[in-house]
């Protein structure tokens, strides 16, 4: 007896003080709301692919991600996505799916102040679906949004980590070293220069002396720049680059468009939509607003056609890249969707490390070889700020660019990485896009 009552006071006891159990106790998971926004582009959805896949590998922390669709619209309407019902093999594909496989929108929230409905609407929404991360993947009127709905926390009382995830083919937003979207814009821009060029050069003797072709680029002039890689030291090409960072002298450009004919019997122009005149006119300014109170523009190239043939009575032919340019997934740059992708990922990774009111960033080590490392910036610093072409960039008669550009750009429209192709024709995916069930009764009107 005496050895078994022994026995029975040296064992230990299985159950645990209540004190020690609320230790062990985690969290619940919550979920993630995911939008695309402005201006998609040919690798936005990678963006999306790493986010997702990120996000599934740590369930205990995010549940599920929905996106919403066609947006930030889509969580003030409550329409929301459960890419749960996406498989494994789509949101795969999305990396290689140009566009915005959820939908996008130009929809700018207002301040808490001049707006406070939208605000509580978000919050009932984010309350009803249990939603504890917000992942925002735009520009910088994007950052601008993530920035406001991330102070949430502290102005109506629900926590919420909110991500930007940064996303532009302007390429202007700073910090980073640049923007996933705009490397395969600069690849398709240079791409598309060097062949009409080409063109051109084949028929000018008794054709086409100009070619002209527009390019976006409001305030930056980064993709009108990329038009410059498209001469080289093999086939040197004559272009004349228009930023919109060096005012249009009308009498100075027209000289330089001679003088290039004449010597070469043909040029092409790089125009970006956004070049102005000396009092600050753009080229192309329609008088209309978009969403965000922007100037639409459009026609900077008809506008340059018009004095090529009026004034100096040259030939020519023009063409606006628009949508091309950046849906063109074709013909994507390997570094910026690797980048794209990487930017998702760190996303999900810095919110389950409880980090808030923040954008991942690219961190250039190298040219030669080309290195670069995830980075962190805060959202702060990053909203309503533009990062324009440095004057180091643009060669001294504001024509074409600097070595210096060209080492900057060249890395960045690196390798290829071709979608995979049926009958001709890329394998783009569609998602099912299945609606998760509302929960609110009362609705939102826009």
């Amino acid at each position: 007896m005496a050895k078994a009552a022994k026995k029975k006071t040296g064992k230990k006891s299985t159950k645990k003080s209540p004190a020690k159990r609320a230790r062990i106790t985690r969290e619940p998971a919550q979920n993630a709301f995911y939008a695309q926004s402005g201006g998609v582009t040919a690798v936005i959805n990678a963006s999306a692919s790493g986010l997702i896949e990120t996000a599934r590998k740590h369930k205990k922390k995010i549940a599920n991600v929905y996106a919403g669709r066609n947006g930030i619209i889509g969580a003030l309407t409550e329409d929301l996505i459960d890419t749960n019902k996406e498989s494994a093999a789509t949101i795969r594909a999305l990396r290689h799916t140009p566009s915005g496989a959820f939908g996008s929108c130009r929809f700018k929230l207002k301040s808490l102040v001049d707006n406070r409905r939208e605000y509580e609407r978000l919050i009932e929404v984010f309350k009803a679906h249990n939603i504890g991360y917000f992942f925002y993947n735009g520009g910088g009127d994007s950052a601008d949004t993530c920035l406001k709905v991330s102070q949430l926390s502290e102005t109506m009382g629900y926590p919420i980590k909110a991500i930007h995830v940064p996303k532009t083919v302007d390429n202007d937003l700073p910090i980073t070293d640049n923007c996933p979207g705009f490397g395969s814009v600069a690849k398709y821009v240079a791409i598309s220069t060097q062949e009409a060029s080409f063109d051109v050069a084949s028929m000018c003797k008794t054709s086409t002396k100009v070619f002209i072709v527009e390019v976006m680029g409001r305030h930056a002039g980064w993709i009108a720049a990329a038009g410059g890689l498209a001469s080289t030291r093999d086939n040197p090409i004559p272009i004349i680059i228009l930023f919109p960072e060096v005012e249009f002298d009308q009498a100075k450009f027209l000289g330089r468009v001679k003088e290039m004919v004449k010597k070469h019997g043909y040029c092409t122009v790089v125009v970006s939509e956004g070049v102005h005149w000396s009092d600050g006119r753009f080229l192309a300014d329609t008088g209309l607003k978009d969403a965000f109170g922007h100037a639409q523009l459009g026609g900077a190239a008809t506008v340059i056609a018009g004095l090529v043939q009026g004034e100096l009575g040259l030939k020519n032919h023009w063409a606006v890249a628009d949508y091309l340019q950046r849906a063109a997934r074709h013909i994507a740059s390997k570094t910026d969707v690797d980048m794209a992708y990487a930017m998702g990922k760190a996303a999900v990774q810095f919110a389950i490390k409880g980090h808030n009111s923040v954008m991942p960033t690219i961190k250039r080590l190298s040219n030669k070889p080309f290195k670069w490392k995830t980075g962190m910036a805060a959202l702060d610093k990053v909203a309503n700020v533009e990062k324009m072409m440095p004057t180091n960039f643009i060669s001294k008669d504001g024509y074409g660019i600097t070595h210096a550009c060209k080492n900057y750009l060249e890395p960045l429209i690196k390798g290829e990485d071709y979608p995979p192709y049926k009958d001709g024709m890329p394998k783009y995916v569609r998602i099912k896009g299945v609606a998760v069930k509302k929960k609110l009764k009362n609705k939102f009107e826009l």
